[in-house]
């Protein structure tokens, strides 16, 4: 962490606490490098599809694991109540949203420190299609929209 996210002073690497505002920094989001090039998602044709979208970790802590995308609305991030909880430091507590309607499944960035990113770029906002890969901290998936059967 470069900066409080309380009041955007700079921070020292370690510090728990800062220096300027007093704010505890203790559990804080730690950066990290995007993974491109050399580490592989998994390939939308590697998986079946199934009748609701699914995001399936391809890597991070679990690797296989699936998310189905049952709900309108599904939070993304390090805190336990998250829908998708993804237990790392590189994972903001409120990370992201998947909105799904009709047949679709947009993602959005809740404002996190690494950022979410689709292909390999850092988006806002983006509809995801089939096979994307989408990654959140250092946790990397692939999306497979459903709906084609099981």
């Amino acid at each position: 962490m470069d900066v409080c996210p309380s009041c955007d002073a700079p921070v020292v690497p370690g510090a728990t606490v800062c220096a300027e505002c007093g704010a505890h920094l203790e559990g804080s989001t730690a950066s990290f490098e995007v993974v491109g090039g050399g580490v592989e998602a998994p390939q939308a044709g590697e998986f079946r599809v199934g009748e609701v979208p699914v995001l399936i970790v391809g890597k991070g802590a679990e690797v296989g694991e699936r998310f189905y995308l049952e709900r309108p609305e599904i939070t993304i991030g390090r805190d336990p109540e998250s829908d998708i909880f993804l237990n790392d430091v590189t994972v903001s507590r409120k990370h992201a949203r998947l909105l799904v309607a009709e047949g679709v499944v947009t993602i959005e960035d809740a404002g996190s420190l690494n950022g979410t990113y689709i292909n390999d770029l850092r988006v806002d906002t983006a509809v995801l299609g089939s096979g994307d890969a989408v990654q959140i901290g250092r946790f990397r998936m692939v999306f497979l929209p459903g709906g084609e059967g099981a």
